[in-house]
């Protein structure tokens, strides 16, 4: 049996370096001493701790997996932002970082709520169980099967699903499954808001459309991007106002062009 090649002491240089940062600003950033950065990155510790692999894991946001065998300097740019962002090189398009959830006393999945107060906090800290357990939870009904969050909505981009609007979304695992067009939370990184559009996953970004119109649509990379929750349901405290007369007017307009269609039809058949 031939013994497995790890490549985890060159890959944390290599992303250092990709970074341009110094092993300073690494230890510093781990709480590592730097005496002990340097045999880590040459290979002199072979075997290092699990919490030292975990914390560079977390820190580069690459799987352990990978961190430890995969040769990422062979990988190109693209390879390494969709790594970065999630995508798993051995599974094709699935993320291999575990999704942190929270249970009930029957060991079944809560659906966790995130507040608006707490947007900041579940971008820093969306992987971290205990972060999670101090979320509301909830237990709901004919859910289909896999995890699910609950996002409050602001704004008017996705009307007629109305500004504060409550959004039951499920993890998508694998993005490439995301069908184009798709209502989709995207949880994006650093001080960006998450935002509640319509998702197509395109090469190296994705492209986001609102329902009104009145916006116009954007891309951002990959790499920007933390998790997709994609769209299962909306809850909202307005009642629906009743139909405007443009509305009716427009019903009106295309019940008028449904007969016309229908005796077109009608007729040339009758001329056969």
């Amino acid at each position: 049996m031939t013994t497995a090649r790890i490549f985890f002491h060159s890959n944390i240089r290599f992303l250092r370096k990709r970074k341009k940062l110094t092993q300073e600003d690494i230890a510093q950033a781990l709480g590592l001493l730097r005496n002990k950065l340097q045999p880590l990155e040459t290979g002199v510790v072979k075997n290092p701790s699990i919490e030292d692999v975990i914390k560079f894991s977390e820190y580069f946001k690459i799987s352990v997996d990978s961190l430890l065998k995969v040769d990422l300097s062979k990988l190109s740019e693209l390879k390494l932002r969709e790594l970065e962002s999630g995508n798993d090189v051995y599974m094709t398009g699935t993320h291999i970082r575990v999704l942190a959830i929270t249970v009930n006393d029957n060991n079944r999945e809560n659906v966790e709520y995130v507040p608006v107060k707490a947007k900041a906090g579940y971008r820093s800290s969306y992987a971290d169980p205990e972060f999670l357990a101090t979320l509301p939870r909830f237990s709901m009904p004919n859910l289909p099967q896999g995890t699910h969050r609950i996002f409050p909505i602001s704004g008017d981009s996705m009307l007629p699903i109305p500004d504060g609007s409550d959004v039951t979304t499920h993890y998508a695992e694998d993005w490439k499954n995301i069908k184009p067009g798709t209502p989709c939370i995207v949880i994006l990184k650093g001080d960006q808001d998450f935002v509640f559009k319509m998702v197509t996953v395109m090469q190296d970004e994705l492209l986001l459309k609102s329902l009104n119109t009145a916006y116009e649509p954007y891309t951002v990379p990959v790499s920007e991007v933390l998790e997709i929750w994609q769209f299962h349901s909306y809850q909202t405290r307005e009642f629906p106002e009743s139909q405007t007369d443009l509305q009716s007017l427009t019903r009106a307009v295309r019940d008028v062009q449904e007969e016309l269609k229908i005796m077109r039809s009608t007729g040339s058949q009758k001329s056969k």
